[in-house]
């Protein structure tokens, strides 16, 4: 079984999420995902996606970054449309399938809808991607063109070739306005209309962005996944309103995974200076494949004891065997794996310990517990007055002595 985490619910003392028990790999076999928590920012489809990272073997970590404001509900959509309807552009730039879809409702729920469509019905309408096209041509349209890379770029790219000095373009937002591609339109002279065709919100409960941000602080999570840029952009406004963007931008940078669907959705996390990963394809498949190969790539493997031991975000297999190991285990495991084989110092131990106080009998309690939870205590050997050290195989000895 693997275990989703439910950010909604604590324990009695407030503080721990809840794990709720979901179907996983069958009995004895464990998925390309077993071991790690992967954590999820996403409003929209993150039951799918989650699902998707469960039956791979993850834990899920689920914490909204955003909320949408219904488009019924939208009085800036409603003055963007009614304003292309009276008039009419010279270019239509459809973004996203689901808010081109929604824009054609809200504008039927508005009685708009029959003229947005004999509007658009005269104009160049360019479409990002396939599902773009499938939602244009259910609407009754026809695109005049799409790119094969689904890019914005070079969306942009073909405007600026064509030309936008003193023409009109109305452009399909995601949600917030799209990083220099509008500003990169007007610079060009273009008469830009910005679309709304859904306006993201901070969650009404922030409870669970807050838990989700503190679990990856303290690497209790290997990846986040981003399936909007807006989700990107609320996650680090929030770390910064608590004073944690620094610390933040170090788990990103070096210890917690950042999974993007796209190049759009990476853009405000590279403005940070981090690096993400990317599918090939902009889908939850892709992208959840592309963890699949990434996390363990990322996890150490060594023979120790004559077991192999592959140490993994949350958990260790043992000779294939997942073990489950608490978090004061995994961190003393993380310091021992850095140097294998070599003595690690009780107090060096103490500091890597969440919540470390003074006392080094905390190190010997946590690694009592790491011992039993590994199922092979003779994995971790006791150096009397000096600490511990991981019982790498004499034949490894040299392949790790200068790490």
């Amino acid at each position: 079984m693997t275990g989703s985490v439910d950010p909604g619910r604590t324990t009695r003392a407030g503080r721990e999420p809840h794990v709720r028990r979901t179907a996983g790999p069958p009995a004895g076999q464990h998925g390309p995902l077993a071991g790690f928590t992967v954590g999820v920012t996403a409003a929209r489809r993150a039951d799918e996606l989650g699902a998707l990272l469960q039956r791979r073997g993850a834990a899920v970590l689920h914490a909204p970054a955003l909320r949408i404001v219904p488009l019924a509900d939208d009085s800036e959509l409603l003055a963007a449309t009614k304003d292309i309807v009276d008039h009419a552009p010279d270019v239509v730039v459809a973004t996203t399938a689901i808010g081109f879809r929604g824009w054609i409702e809200a504008a039927d729920g508005w009685g708009l809808g029959e003229a947005l469509v004999a509007r658009l019905r005269g104009v160049e309408l360019l479409a990002r991607g396939p599902k773009v096209k499938g939602a244009v041509r259910a609407a009754g349209l026809t695109e005049e063109w799409s790119p094969s890379s689904e890019s914005m770029a070079e969306v942009l790219e073909r405007l600026l070739d064509e030309g936008v000095d003193g023409r009109r373009v109305a452009v399909q937002l995601h949600g917030e306005p799209l990083p220099g591609f509008v500003e990169a339109l007007r610079e060009a002279g273009a008469d830009v209309v910005g679309v709304p065709v859904y306006r993201w919100m901070p969650p009404e409960d922030i409870g669970p962005l807050d838990r989700l941000l503190d679990a990856t602080l303290t690497r209790g999570v290997d990846a986040l996944t981003f399936t909007s840029a807006p989700a990107a952009v609320s996650l680090l406004s929030r770390a910064e309103l608590r004073g944690q963007l620094p610390e933040l931008l170090a788990a990103l940078r070096h210890d917690v995974l950042p999974a993007c669907v796209g190049p759009v959705t990476a853009l405000p996390l590279q403005a940070h200076g981090v690096d993400t990963v990317q599918p090939e394809r902009f889908r939850l498949g892709p992208l959840v494949q592309l963890l699949c190969a990434e996390l363990p790539g990322r996890a150490r493997t060594l023979p120790v004891a004559g077991h192999r031991v592959e140490i993994r975000g949350q958990a260790v297999l043992v000779d294939g065997d997942l073990r489950p190991v608490p978090p004061a285990g995994m961190s003393l495991l993380r310091s021992l794996s850095r140097r294998p084989g070599w003595v690690v110092p009780r107090a060096e131990l103490l500091r890597a310990l969440p919540g470390a106080g003074s006392d080094e009998h905390a190190v010997e309690t946590a690694m009592a517990r790491l011992r039993s939870a590994l199922g092979a205590p003779k994995l971790i050997q006791t150096v009397v007055k000096r600490g511990y050290r991981l019982a790498l195989d004499p034949a490894a000895d040299s392949k790790y002595a200068d790490e």
